[in-house]
């Protein structure tokens, strides 16, 4: 992707206006690195299958864009001069979000797997700045993942869906590791929730709801308000499952008491499946729908857990499978099945977090083994950085090409506030401690030959806790925000 600069008019700007289209055109190149962008020539791929096989008969002709789902339209706000100007021919629907797809064999026949997820538009961002729901009703990490199956001529999907928690809240970078969960009080919240809910329902039909998070601390506080507002959304069943506490110790094979409480609603909620023909002979009639607090790795994990026990019974019903038979019987197959899920997670996380999943391991292994650890380690270390030095940036740049932003011709600049940028400070305190620290470590090693040393130990190590200090008490201030848009 490659934005290029046509405007002539640039040349007569002001000092503070070139300043401006500087740092626009910066937010541009961070657009341009954008991760997990799909488009096809022949197909939409907005709709997922059951969606798409209900088109009405003329739709079908009409050009990709008309076809189009809008909420899963990634480049829409770049789009709509070329559709304003009737250039069909030009207009490409792109989508962020995920494919993955494998080939296996059963019963001397090919089996095809495709993993195919779709990014909303609605509230797009990073995983610090676009935490819950606007007041439309439109979460942030909404993802629709749809499971397809090939063998013989027949054709099956499973649908699930994610979203951050439908309440207005927040996380602030503040130079912590976890920074504090904080529930906005707004007299809208409860109007939010059911307009989410609504929405849900009319598009995927009867709703599952599972709750990943943990029942104390911050999340558990989140928890009990989203279970609260749940309380009050008739026909929507609501599950809490402490994923932490129950599978401790990474026992993945535990989420199968979560199975347990859901399986006969999951039987009747069915999936999709339909002939060469395109002849319909089952539909999927509502959806699960999974979260945790980034609705990344846990919910990931849970999601190919269910995933797995629907392509058992997909497999089943097409006639590769006996009804006692499972995939996790064969090694080779079970393996296939793991990796297209584990490579899913990783390439939504680097699109929301920006590193790769953490607890991989639990989806290919059904454990945590010790190089699991430390890649986790080494992702965790990831996110702790760009949540807080970069984020605020790519932020701007995701409201900037979203259209969430849109730059107007004669107004005040965005970036002049007379203030000062506290990031730009961080180098510098971060060199003063290093450096108070390396200094009193330098001058305790000498007191023993001169009390003097003592003294000049004590002012170092004053000015590395002060410095520590005043950094720890302005986190916030410290950390990269976005500059063009509010939170919510």
């Amino acid at each position: 992707m490659k934005f290029l600069c046509c405007n002539e008019a640039i040349k007569h700007l002001t000092p503070q206006e070139r300043r401006d289209e500087a740092y626009f055109m910066s937010l541009l190149r961070i657009a341009e690195t954008t991760c997990g962008l799909y488009y096809s020539y022949v197909r939409d791929l907005t709709l997922n299958l059951q969606r798409a096989s209900k088109l009405a008969a003329g739709r079908v002709h009409k050009p990709l864009w008309k076809q189009a789902d809008p909420r899963f339209v990634w480049n829409k706000n770049l789009l709509e001069e070329l559709i304003e100007a009737k250039l069909d021919e030009f207009i490409i629907p792109l989508i962020q979000g995920s494919f993955q797809s494998a080939q296996f064999t059963l019963k001397d026949r090919p089996v095809r797997i495709t993993l195919f997820s779709r990014r909303c538009n609605r509230r797009l961002g990073t995983r610090m700045w676009r935490r819950g729901a606007n007041l439309e009703g439109a979460t942030a990490n909404f993802v629709e993942t749809e499971q397809l199956v090939e063998y013989e001529g027949l054709t099956s999907s499973f649908i699930q869906v994610r979203g951050s928690i439908p309440l207005l809240w927040e996380q602030i970078v503040d130079l912590s590791y976890k920074p504090r969960l904080s529930i906005i009080e707004h007299e809208e919240t409860p109007k939010v929730v059911q307009r989410h809910f609504h929405d849900l329902s009319q598009r995927y039909g009867e709703a599952i709801v599972i709750d990943l998070t943990d029942k104390r601390g911050d999340e558990g506080d989140l928890s009990n308000a989203f279970a609260a507002e749940m309380g009050r959304i008739p026909g929507v069943r609501y599950i809490h499952f402490d994923f932490h506490h129950v599978c401790r110790g990474g026992n993945f094979d535990n989420l199968q008491a979560l199975y347990n409480q859901i399986e006969e609603a999951i039987h009747k909620q069915g999936y999709f499946l339909m002939n060469t023909k395109g002849e319909i002979l089952l539909e999927q009639s509502g959806v699960v729908r999974s979260n945790c607090i980034d609705c990344l790795d846990r919910t990931n994990v849970t999601q190919s857990f269910l995933a797995r026990k629907s392509l058992d019974s997909q497999l089943q019903r097409m006639g590769a499978l006996l009804s006692s038979e499972s995939i996790s019987l064969s090694d080779n197959i079970n393996d296939i099945f793991k990796k297209l899920w584990v490579e899913h997670g990783d390439e939504l996380s680097l699109e929301y977090a920006g590193s790769y999943a953490l607890k991989g391991d639990l989806v290919r292994y059904g454990r945590q083994t010790l190089p699991g650890l430390i890649k986790d380690g080494m992702s965790a270390l990831s996110r702790y950085y760009l949540n807080n030095f970069h984020d605020g940036v790519r932020q701007d740049a995701l409201d900037l090409i979203s259209g969430y932003y849109t730059v107007s011709q004669g107004s005040s600049s965005p970036f002049h506030n007379g203030g000062f940028e506290s990031s730009s400070y961080l180098p510098v305190a971060s060199a003063i401690i290093v450096g108070g620290i390396t200094a009193t470590t330098f001058t305790l090693s000498q007191v023993g030959r001169n009390a003097q040393h003592l003294i000049s130990s004590i002012i170092c190590a004053g000015l590395t806790v002060g410095v520590v200090a005043l950094v720890k008490a302005n986190g916030k201030q410290f950390c990269s925000r976005p500059r063009l848009c509010g939170l919510i």
